[in-house]
């Protein structure tokens, strides 16, 4: 027995993956259906980063020096 199948390595990026997939078979309908869960996956995390970078605003304001 190998020790990688004990230890199987680290997942694979989902965000490598995704850029790799061939678009090809895809057909318009699906291609739109992908733009739009795409851009619904994009407003999530920039609401996400805005949320992030408006506690990490307030922490700072809280401990820095006066």
């Amino acid at each position: 027995m190998d020790l990688d199948d004990l230890f199987p390595g680290k997942p694979e990026e989902p965000l490598a993956a995704l850029a790799r997939q061939d678009l090809d078979p895809l057909s318009l309908d699906e291609l739109d259906a992908r733009v739009a869960a795409l851009q619904a996956e994009i407003a999530r995390v920039e609401a996400h980063r805005n949320k992030a970078a408006t506690y990490r605003a307030n922490a700072d304001a809280l401990f820095s020096k006066r």
